[in-house]
């Protein structure tokens, strides 16, 4: 009796942190998107005005977050860089997700050659690093939002192939999926009435553990100088314009590495929950023996 009562006590113990977890990740990743939303128009500061007397200035009352090394606001460069990261990486991701999707289904669905074609252009992608690709397509693409997007998209579309043609052919040996095979089911019908909206989810869940990385990736292209323009914020050029001044203006890099370092954790364990809820496989909570 008592063994049970500790055990209840053990495991009520346990699944309290459990529930709250959930709550504490979405009350971040809310931050994080009402920053993007709104934080620019919260700031008074504007992020590209410069004030060259006030260079590498620390902290204060008219600037919370210090100034730059060209004078310019910390914190309303830091709240700009948050809604163009962001923006960037989603758009980045959803181009990789629909990309990706769509190669591994047409590759799956069809079999034969056109199988071994697509999939073999595949892991030629991915045998690349995705910020060594991404380099490699800004390059060839030039600067802009848009190549950013489109490099990301390219960089990142390969795991989507792989999950949606892994997926595809999961549930293409389900019990049901078999059933409408007999009963006379096309497939290309089975894929749209019956194997797709079971995929939605897995795309679903790898897109939100890709957001991260594409994040990362921006800024490493905007450190490089190969993202957006110059005089645009972005955690990556802002990184690099404090580099420099490290030793005198410590504030000028340390910021945006903060910010990309709390957005990407926040990003990986908003995703990583997404694929406990998501994953129809999870564990459920039963008692083990």
């Amino acid at each position: 009796m008592t063994t049970l009562t500790a055990g209840s006590g053990s495991d009520s113990g346990r699944s309290r942190p459990a529930a709250r977890r959930p709550v504490i990740v979405i009350g971040l990743a809310a931050a994080v998107l009402l920053l993007a939303a709104a934080g620019p128009e919260l700031v008074a500061n504007d992020p590209l005005a410069q004030s060259l007397e006030l260079r590498n200035a620390g902290p204060s009352a008219a600037h919370p977050l210090g100034v730059d090394p060209l004078g310019r606001d910390m914190a309303a460069r830091l709240a700009a860089g948050t809604r163009l990261s962001l923006a960037i990486a989603l758009a980045g991701s959803a181009v990789a997700l629909l990309l990706g999707a769509g190669v591994g289904l047409v590759a799956a669905v069809a079999g034969g050659w056109l199988r071994s074609v697509l999939m073999g252009l595949v892991d030629l992608v991915r045998t690349m690093p995705g910020v060594l690709l991404a380099l490699v397509l800004m390059v060839a693409l030039g600067n802009g939002a848009a190549p950013v997007i489109l490099a990301l998209g390219l960089a990142f579309a390969p795991i989507f192939a792989l999950v949606a043609a892994a997926t595809y052919r999961r549930e293409m040996a389900a019990g049901y999926v078999q059933a409408a095979l007999v009963l006379g089911s096309g497939r290309f019908a089975l894929l749209r009435r019956h194997v797709l909206p079971n995929i939605v989810g897995a795309l679903v869940t790898q897109a939100a553990l890709v957001v991260p990385r594409a994040i990362t990736t921006e800024s490493v292209l905007s450190f490089l100088g190969l993202g957006v323009a110059p005089e645009t914020p972005t955690w990556g050029r802002m990184i690099a314009d404090g580099v420099p001044y490290i030793e005198t203006a410590p504030h000028a890099a340390l910021v945006p590495m903060m910010a990309l370092s709390l957005v990407t954790v926040v990003c990986v364990l908003a995703g990583d929950r997404l694929r406990a809820t998501l994953d129809p496989l999870r564990d459920t909570g039963t008692p083990r023996p």
